[in-house]
C-alpha cells in the first residue's frame, strides 16, 4: 500500500495533493513603506480570490549586509543609504496591527517573510498561519531553527538553492509541518529559467507538499506549475508594475491575479480524477459517429 500523500494544514485550508491549490499574493516590499497601499493591496488579494497575502519583516541592522548599509540609493523620498531605505520601508508593530485587522475584515490570511530571528518573535504575536522562508534565507540555520521552535507550519522557497543546501536546510526544519516552494530567483524569471520538472523533483525526493513561487512575467508558468502538481502558488501582486521598486516588474497587477486565480481552478477542475470513462457529453456523439 502506498503511503498517504503529504498535507499540511494552514489556518481553515488542508494543502496538498487532491486539495485546491493555495493562492498566496505577495505583497512583500510592494507597499513601500505606505500602510494605505499595503491596505489596498490586501484588498486586491481578497478580491481576486486569493488564500493569502504574504509581506516581508526586517530587522534592518540584522537583514542588511554590511556591505550594503552605506550604499547610495535613490529613492522616492530622496537619495539615501540603503540602511536607511531599508528602515524607510519597514512596518512596526501599530502598521503590521492595522494589517492584521484589515486582513481579518477582509476574510483572507495573512503571514510573512522574517529576515532574521528578532523578526520571528516579532510575528509571534500574531495568530499568523504560517511562517514563509525567502529563498535567500534558506542557508541560515539560526534562522531555521527559530522559525521550526515556533511549532507553526513553514513554507520554504527553494530558489538560488544547490540540493545540497535544500536538504540541509529540510533536515534543521523537518517534514512534519514543512511545505516547500520551487522557485527560482531571477527577477523576472525568463521561461527558460523557470524549470518547473523542479517540483517533480522536489516532490519525489521530500515527503512534503510541493509549490511553486513565480518571478516570471504572464500567467502561463505558474498555471502550468498547478497542472504539474503544485500545491502552493505564490505570486508578488503591485498595484502598477510601472511604481518605483525592486519587485514591481515581476508583480501581477490587480486584473492578473484575478485571472491567475479564475485560471488555476479552471485547470484545477480539468484535470479530473484520471478515469477513463465515457462523459456524458459524450453520449450523444458516441451514439451519432460511431460506425462500428
Amino acid at each position: 500500500m502506498s503511503a498517504a500523500a503529504p498535507t499540511v494544514v494552514l489556518g481553515d485550508r488542508v494543502v496538498g495533493p487532491s486539495h485546491p491549490a493555495y493562492v498566496v499574493a505577495e505583497a512583500g516590499i510592494n507597499h513601500n513603506g505606505d500602510l494605505d497601499l499595503a491596505k489596498r493591496l490586501i484588498d486586491v488579494a481578497a478580491d481576486a480570490g486569493a488564500d493569502a497575502v504574504k509581506f516581508q519583516k526586517r530587522t534592518p541592522d540584522i537583514a542588511t549586509p554590511p556591505d550594503m548599509r552605506d550604499t547610495r540609493r535613490e529613492t522616492p523620498w530622496g537619495e539615501m543609504s540603503y540602511l536607511d531605505y531599508r528602515y524607510r520601508v519597514e512596518f512596526g508593530v501599530e502598521e503590521y496591527e492595522e494589517i492584521d485587522r484589515h486582513c481579518k475584515a477582509r476574510g483572507i490570511a495573512w503571514f510573512a517573510s522574517p529576515w532574521d530571528v528578532p523578526s520571528v518573535d516579532f510575528l509571534e504575536r500574531f495568530d499568523v498561519p504560517t511562517h514563509k522562508v525567502a529563498s535567500a534565507s534558506l542557508t541560515d540555520t539560526a534562522l531555521l531553527s527559530a522559525l521550526r521552535d515556533t511549532g507553526r507550519p513553514i513554507i520554504a522557497s527553494t530558489g538560488m538553492s544547490t540540493m545540497a543546501e535544500i536538504d540541509q536546510a529540510v533536515a534543521v526544519l523537518g517534514t512534519e509541518r514543512l511545505i516547500l516552494l520551487h522557485a527560482t530567483s531571477t527577477y523576472p524569471c525568463p521561461p527558460e529559467e523557470s524549470n518547473l520538472r523542479g517540483i517533480t523533483t522536489l516532490r519525489e525526493r521530500f515527503p512534503v507538499p510541493v509549490g511553486y513561487s513565480g518571478h516570471e512575467r504572464g500567467l502561463q508558468v505558474s498555471v502550468a506549475a498547478v497542472a504539474l502538481g503544485a500545491c502552493v502558488v505564490e505570486r508578488h501582486v503591485t498595484l502598477d508594475r510601472a511604481m518605483w521598486g525592486s519587485d514591481h516588474a515581476a508583480s501581477l497587477e490587480p486584473d492578473g491575479l484575478r485571472r491567475l486565480v479564475r485560471d488555476i481552478r479552471i485547470v484545477e477542475t480539468a484535470m479530473g480524477d484520471g478515469v477513463k470513462r465515457v462523459f456524458p457529453g459524450e453520449e450523444t456523439p458516441r451514439k451519432r459517429l460511431r460506425r462500428v
